[in-house]
């Protein structure tokens, strides 16, 4: 097969939070190198989220068709070899969709980060930084081709449809809004519904409205119901009521968005709003919101403290803390902290 010298392939199947990190680098191949075809592996959500990203040629692969899915997905790439694939999961799927994808180059994760037979799915590596934010680690996956990530910005294709209907959905009345998307994909990293609900008192005490997002879930739905149910003022229940491509919009119009470790704190940072984020069971400082974790609540180390019996400096770095009851160390007081870490930030009225 000849090669296609001008054509990379990233493959980056999920999660939402995950595939958002990887727009940076997009954008860094996009300036580094203008004339370079861009083509990105992704999974169905992913793609919904992303799809009209400019300069990208996206090839959904659903994971329920398996090998055969791979196979049809062969068929769909371009002819020829791409001068790169850059793989940036190790998951074993996605490793082996990888062998389908024709590449002179297979960069790939440093040792370190390998697992489940990812060294024998690639050629290169990028290089070994431990203690970095996920979005630095892909970030990296430029490095071998002479390029380096020195800025980071995202600039997501949001159709102005879903602008209008996100700013449809409230009057803006001056009260700045607190977001609450609940629930991660990963339960154990969920707060609490009263605990929700306390915050969300204290805020519309101080004077800000309360709206609830989230997925169709029978999980999400059970998580906003209860959050509405001892709230003293209702909130905007939006939850079920978006799509992928108006979330985006949607976290766009909130002044703070409280959430644990989850796709929408990543949307949300990559839309420029601020997060107050829920940590224990996951190192903000490796998966926490990139631009700016002011507002987030940190207690992994006393998680690893309670349940590994060591500290977080100890542990091997991006250790999942994901136990029952984890998020019983941050507490009503905690989040009110960061929510009033903010307000304090804020500039005051003349």
């Amino acid at each position: 097969m000849a090669s296609a010298s001008s054509s990379l392939c990233l493959l980056r199947l999920s999660a939402l939070g995950d595939v958002t990190h990887v727009v940076p680098l997009v954008r860094t191949l996009q300036q580094a190198r203008p004339g370079t075809e861009l083509h990105w592996i992704i999974d169905k959500a992913g793609h919904k989220l992303l799809d009209g990203l400019p300069g990208v040629v996206f090839h959904a692969y659903d994971k329920k068709t398996g090998l055969a899915g791979m196979r049809a997905l062969r068929a769909s790439l371009p002819p020829g070899r791409f001068e790169a694939l850059l793989q940036m999961q190790v998951a074993f799927r996605a490793n082996v969709l990888s062998a389908f994808v024709p590449a002179v180059r297979r960069i790939g994760y440093d040792k370190a980060r390998s697992k489940d037979l990812h060294g024998l799915f690639i050629n290169e590596r990028i290089p070994d930084r431990p203690g970095i934010h996920v979005l630095d680690a892909i970030g990296s996956f430029c490095e071998p081709l002479g390029i380096r990530q020195t800025e980071v910005s995202w600039d997501l294709a949001i159709p102005p449809a879903a602008v209008e209907w996100a700013q449809a959905q409230w009057q803006d009345d001056g009260r700045p809004v607190l977001m609450i998307s609940p629930c991660s994909s990963h339960v154990r990293r969920n707060w609490y519904a009263d605990r929700y609900a306390a915050v969300a008192n204290h805020a519309v005490e101080r004077g800000w409205r309360v709206v609830l997002c989230g997925g169709r879930s029978e999980l999400e739905r059970g998580m906003a119901d209860a959050i509405q149910a001892q709230l003293t003022t209702p909130a905007l229940d939006l939850v079920g009521k978006d799509t992928l491509k108006q979330l985006p919009a949607l976290l766009a119009r909130a002044a703070l968005v409280m959430t644990p470790d989850s796709g929408p704190m990543h949307i949300a940072n990559a839309m420029g709003t601020k997060v107050l984020g829920l940590h224990a069971a996951s190192n903000p400082h490796r998966s926490g919101p990139y631009s700016d974790r002011r507002y987030c609540v940190d207690r992994y180390d006393d998680a690893a403290r309670k349940f590994l019996g060591k500290p977080a400096s100890e542990l091997n770095w991006g250790t999942k803390i994901e136990f029952d009851d984890v998020m019983q160390l941050i507490t009503v007081d905690d989040g009110i902290a960061a929510f009033e870490r903010y307000v304090a930030d804020q500039p005051r009225p003349l």
